[in-house]
């Protein structure tokens, strides 16, 4: 079982390589869902984790649903490419149709543009219709991992989804479990042949206090939260990882 980690920083790139993480799942925005990375970012990030795992950006060039227009179908041909050619070892995409069902013709489009590197679909595989359904047509377009909670708001309540899932794609595609993840369910996955469990292994960070002014946010929510990647989460996480790598050694 391998430990995937998303990450909205160059520091927190720099943790999750240093505590041992397998790949990283390299966004913006997290509280949006996650969006592309810039260009910045991803160089940054490659300098923090010095090659000491892979590093596999988001391609989703807004929030929201995943039904595209061929001008964001577009921009994210484009960004593949520019990270591509940065060093990154594959991409992460999903699209949709309106009817719930994967977008093919778009997710050929994409897959194009990424070549030979590894595609990851995301968790709009949990939006579709038919998470089974939608795993035969990955399997029949090359992807190499898909990231899903079940079809359900968590990992947890997913599992027997999850187990289907993994059973169907055997060798073929690696199933990995993600969405509302908590480090207890970890022996659950491995037990239920996942390959991959991905955390965001957040915390917030605020620095509220007296005095301070907004800057248009009318939502009451503190204008200045932000989350980073949390060492000690990343670490325990692994920890559980190599022990049931151990076990099953």
């Amino acid at each position: 079982m391998k430990l995937e980690i998303a990450v909205v920083s160059a520091a927190g790139a720099g943790i999750a390589a240093s505590e041992g993480a397998d790949r990283i799942e390299l966004c913006s925005s997290l509280e949006l869902g996650g969006i592309t990375p810039s260009q910045g970012l991803m160089e940054a990030s490659l300098e923090h984790v010095d090659g000491r795992l892979e590093i596999h950006p988001l391609i989703r060039c807004r929030p929201g649903d995943f039904r595209y227009s061929a001008s964001d179908v577009d921009t994210m041909v484009h960004e593949i490419r520019h990270l591509l050619a940065q060093g990154a070892h594959g991409v992460v995409v999903g699209a949709l149709t309106g009817a719930g069902e994967l977008d093919v013709r778009i997710l050929q489009r994409l897959a194009d543009a990424a070549r030979d590197a590894e595609l990851t679909f995301h968790r709009a595989i949990d939006q579709s219709k038919d998470p089974l359904a939608a795993l035969e047509q990955l399997l029949e377009l090359g992807f190499t991992r898909v990231l899903t909670s079940g079809h359900e708001a968590t990992a947890g309540a997913g599992l027997p989804t999850l187990a289907a899932m993994a059973e169907r794609a055997g060798a073929d595609l690696q199933i990995m479990a993600g969405g509302g993840l908590a480090l207890e369910d970890i022996p659950a996955m491995h037990k239920a042949g996942l390959s991959a469990v991905h955390l965001s292994a957040k915390r917030t960070v605020s620095t509220l206090g007296e005095g301070t002014i907004s800057l248009g946010a009318q939502d009451g929510n503190d204008p200045t939260a932000y989350t980073v990647t949390d060492r000690e989460t990343v670490r325990a996480a692994k920890a559980m990882v190599n022990a049931l790598n151990g076990a099953e050694a």
